[in-house]
Formats: structure tokens, C-alpha cells, sequence
């Protein structure tokens, strides 16, 4: 029997959302615990009756991970009220699964999905600042040096100044990693050096490569993977 702990991180074990977006369904007043609206703060055990819009709280026997290759054309949310296809279309109906931050609808590559709102969080926070890694083609294709050297260097964009970890010329454009995901980052980085990016594939999360799985595709994590991708800690 667990003990009392933090109405985020139930949700969050849960795997309804990760602690923040838990945090934000507490203020809305859609979290109750044994039938009284909850406040930021509260705690409570597992054997507690915990409801997130009415629905009682399910802890999963266990967490699922799934790597997908996400192609163009699907966006990552849950839903799209413009109709779209989303990557949940792609990957089995879990309850509670949701994708680990986000590529837009141009972009295709590595995503996770899971159910573990606290790898959600390990991998989406600033601190944790998990390396990801990008295939970038371009126009015009032909990167020069001095712009790869600028990427490294930082550029200013209009959320603050952004830093490449590495870049390096790669047939028809460039790698580039990156150790943040701010949004149509990488695009707008390349367009600060003269260079429009015409197709973006992200090929690497940390320790976690995209291999040979084809578009549309998906794989359930080891044991060994998520275990590794949990016990990273922040940087310091």
C-alpha cells in the first residue's frame, strides 16, 4: 500500500499527464479527492478516491513506451478539432498514453508515447536538457562552414537566443543536435543562417535511436531503455 503523496504525482503514475498538465487539471477544479475538489497541495494514497473529471484514478499494473516514427502529416496531440490525422492514430488505444513533447505537422521522426507521466516530465524539463538529434535538409542544400559555426555559436531568435550542440554538413543539408525543443526550433535556427528547411527528421531522444523502423512504425520499449532513460539525471 502506497503512502501519501502528492495528487500530481498519482496522475502522473497514473499516466493521464504528466505533473504539470496534473498540476493545471488540480487548479481548473477537475481533480476530487474522496468527493471534495482538490486543491494544489493535497495529498493522497493510492486507496483514496481520486477522480480526474469524474473518472475514479486507475494506477496500470505497469507503464508502456513506445518509440514511434512519426511521418508528415500527423500532428501530435490526443485529438485535433480540425479533423487531422494525430499520432495516436498510429499507435494501440492505452488508456492514459500520450506523447513526450512534440514534432509538427512538417516535421517526422522519433517520438515517444507512454503512460508514465513521470518520464514525461524527466524528458520534457529544462534541466533533465536530454540531446536531441535531427536530420535537416535544406535550400539552398549546401550548409558552409561559418553558418554550422554560427548555429554552435547561438543565434537570436524572436523566444531568445538559441544554441546548437553540434552541427555538421550532412548530403542535401546537416545534423544538428539540440538540447532543447522550443517550438519550430530547429527550423528557425537554420533560417537565421540563410537556410530554409525543406524536410526535418528527428533521428535520436537521448540515448534512444530511430533506426531502421519505417514511417508510421512503432516499437515498445525494453526494460533496458526505459530504465536507462529513467535514471538519467538533471544536468548540473
Amino acid at each position: 500500500m502506497g503512502g501519501p503523496q502528492r495528487l500530481q504525482k498519482l496522475i502522473a503514475r497514473a499516466g493521464l499527464a504528466s505533473r504539470r498538465k496534473a498540476e493545471e487539471l488540480i487548479l481548473a477544479g477537475r481533480v476530487t479527492v474522496n468527493g471534495r475538489v482538490a486543491a494544489l497541495g493535497d495529498v493522497a494514497t493510492e486507496e483514496d478516491d481520486v477522480r480526474v473529471d469524474g473518472r475514479p484514478l486507475r494506477t496500470p499494473a505497469r507503464h508502456v513506451t513506445y518509440l514511434l516514427n512519426k511521418p508528415r502529416g500527423y500532428v501530435t496531440t490526443a485529438s485535433d478539432e480540425r479533423g487531422r490525422p494525430t499520432v495516436m492514430d498510429l499507435v494501440p488505444d492505452v488508456p492514459g498514453l500520450h506523447p513526450v513533447g512534440r514534432l509538427d505537422l512538417d516535421s517526422e521522426g522519433l517520438l515517444l508515447l507512454t503512460t508514465d507521466g513521470d518520464l514525461t516530465l524527466r524528458l520534457t524539463h529544462p534541466r533533465y536538457a536530454h540531446e536531441k538529434e535531427y536530420r535537416v535538409w535544406t535550400d539552398p542544400p549546401h550548409v558552409p562552414d561559418h553558418a554550422l559555426a554560427r548555429l554552435c555559436r547561438g543565434v537570436a531568435l524572436s523566444d531568445g537566443p538559441a544554441v546548437a550542440v553540434r552541427a555538421e554538413r550532412a548530403e542535401g543539408g546537416a545534423v544538428v543536435v539540440l538540447r532543447e525543443g522550443r517550438k519550430r526550433q530547429v527550423r528557425r535556427m537554420f533560417a537565421a543562417v540563410g537556410h530554409e528547411v525543406v524536410r526535418l527528421v528527428r533521428t535520436r531522444v537521448a540515448s534512444l535511436e530511430l533506426g531502421d523502423l519505417p514511417p508510421g512504425g512503432f516499437r515498445e520499449l525494453t526494460a533496458e531503455e526505459a530504465a536507462a532513460l529513467a535514471a538519467a539525471g538533471p544536468l548540473v
